[in-house]
Formats: structure tokens, C-alpha cells, sequence
């Protein structure tokens, strides 16, 4: 939680209000468009299974001052694309860009990754997103490479 935020564990439930963005072309355009609600709520449910194995999952984000869902992300190893580890990610409602959210959301995902024990995170921006980049960088994260098959920048920081 922040002064203006509120996290909270995803809810099938939330799927709808998430759809809106996250099955948004545009506002999707750098990463994954959910193709439907039920599809939607299927990711959902693989992140809860996997939040249960590893301790860490993603959140819904709550604007506090209209209680309205307007993100989705934090801390998650992707149960569609294995093998990175600890992953920081970030989707938000295209009428709540620049407003900060998304560096609030890695913030608190670093404290809790902190206060988890893990050792590392990784984290991937495209490069034709420079808000996004820049996200992470003001963050601490280092860019390490291009990962051609995901045409996305991959970068990590170490939290030991």
C-alpha cells in the first residue's frame, strides 16, 4: 500500500475491470493482450497457483482515492514463460499513465521482495517504451540485453 495506492491479491472476480486495459491493444501494445475475459481469469488463477508455490504473486492496484482497479502487477515467476525468476511487472490503466503509479508499484514489489529474502529480479521493458524504462532504471535495474523472441529489453537488480 501507498498513500495512493492499495494492493491486493486478484480476484476472478477483478477480471472484467482488469480486461478493460489489459485486453486494450493499444494500451497493451508493448506486451500481452489478454483475447478475453475468460481468458483473463485463467491467467488470474495460474498466478494465484503459482503466488501459493513461490510466496510471491501479483496484485490488483486500487486507486485509494476513487476505489477504482486501474493496475495489475508486482512481483511473479511467469507461469506462461518460466525459467526467469522473480519477475517485476507493471499494467495500468491507460487514463493513469504518468501519474507515478507504476515506480509506486516496483517500490513497493522491492520492499517486498526485500522482506521476502529474494536475491534478485528481473524485469523486461520494450525498447520503443522509454516510460517504462525509465521505470525501472530510477528503480535500480540495470539492462543486461535483448531477448530477440520476446523483442524485449531484459533487466535485473540484485537485492543482496
Amino acid at each position: 500500500m501507498t498513500a495512493r495506492l492499495e494492493f491486493r491479491r486478484p480476484r476472478l472476480a477483478d477480471a472484467p475491470a482488469l480486461f478493460a486495459f489489459m485486453g486494450d491493444a493499444e494500451a497493451m501494445r508493448w506486451t500481452h493482450v489478454q483475447a478475453s475475459v475468460r481468458d483473463l481469469r485463467r491467467y488470474l488463477a495460474a498466478h494465484a497457483c503459482q503466488a501459493r508455490k513461490i510466496g510471491f504473486g501479483p496484485w490488483t492496484v486500487i486507486e485509494a482515492a476513487s476505489g477504482r482497479i486501474v493496475g495489475f502487477g508486482g512481483l511473479y515467476d511467469d507461469p506462461f514463460d518460466p525459467g526467469w525468476g522473480l519477475e517485476v511487472a507493471y499494467f495500468f490503466a491507460p487514463e493513469v499513465w504518468g501519474r507515478g503509479y507504476a515506480s509506486e508499484l516496483v517500490q513497493a514489489s522491492l520492499a517486498a521482495a526485500r522482506a521476502g529474502g529474494a536475491p534478485l529480479l528481473t524485469a523486461f521493458a520494450h525498447p520503443q517504451n522509454p516510460a517504462s524504462r525509465r521505470v525501472l532504471e530510477k528503480a535500480g535495474f540495470r539492462r543486461e540485453g535483448f531477448v530477440p523472441e520476446m523483442e524485449r529489453d531484459v533487466f535485473r537488480l540484485g537485492l543482496g
